[in-house]
């Protein structure tokens, strides 16, 4: 195991999209696994690693909040323009329902995992790590789920404390396995869940999918 490092970060507003969820979006109670390391990668990403993320832990209560927003129904073709054909918006607008998360507060710990590991490159690029996240250097802005929910993230204190609340979660995505094989190119990709569960207001990810998606 390399060495285990820590950002924490905040916003006022999060939304981590259950997958049961249909047209109204309901989030999950937490930060998951693929947005705490999409977070990381913002911060600092190298293509001869990968971010394997250890915990979460939830910083502040949990609460909902419940919005309506307009969104726009379709996605518009890309030759929308070329063809000169008329797209209105406003006909394409829906109402969609969103319950979200506010004023949230997370810690995550993660590991840096090589490609080609050496002490060497394990020490530099951690430190790389740490330098940026103390100035607040990012790649670009991270956010909570959605890019609407932009957040701000710094090295945590050592005075952080997880809340207290244990709860099941259900199932949660870890993430996507695509085909390695080029025959195999046009197949499916093979999503991967496990059952989430907040201990005394930690999420722990299990290490055996990281060995399972990422071999």
């Amino acid at each position: 195991m390399g060495q285990l490092l820590q950002l924490k970060v905040w916003g006022e507003y999060a939304l981590f999209t259950r997958v049961e969820a249909k047209a109204e979006r309901v989030s999950y109670p937490v930060l998951t696994p693929s947005a705490a390391r999409g977070i990381l990668e913002a911060v600092f990403w190298k293509p001869e690693f990968k971010w394997r993320v250890i915990s979460i832990h939830v910083l502040k209560p949990i609460q909902y909040y419940s919005i309506l927003r307009n969104e726009v129904a379709s996605i518009v073709p890309g030759n929308i323009v070329t063809s000169r054909r008329d797209y209105v918006v406003n006909d394409d607008r829906q109402l969609r329902h969103s319950i979200m998360l506010r004023d949230v507060a997370y810690v995550i710990t993660a590991e840096i995992i090589l490609k080609e590991p050496t002490m060497e490159n394990q020490m530099k690029y951690s430190s790389m790590f740490l330098r940026r996240a103390s100035k607040g250097q990012c790649f670009h802005r991270p956010y909570l789920g959605t890019r609407e929910c932009s957040l701000h993230f710094s090295l945590p204190n050592d005075d952080e404390k997880a809340i207290s609340d244990t709860m099941d979660i259900g199932p949660m995505l870890f993430d996507i396995k695509f085909p390695t094989d080029s025959d195999q190119k046009a197949a499916y990709a093979i999503p991967y869940f496990f059952d989430a569960k907040l201990e005394k207001g930690v999420l722990h990810v299990p290490g055996h999918l990281y060995k399972e998606v990422h071999g």
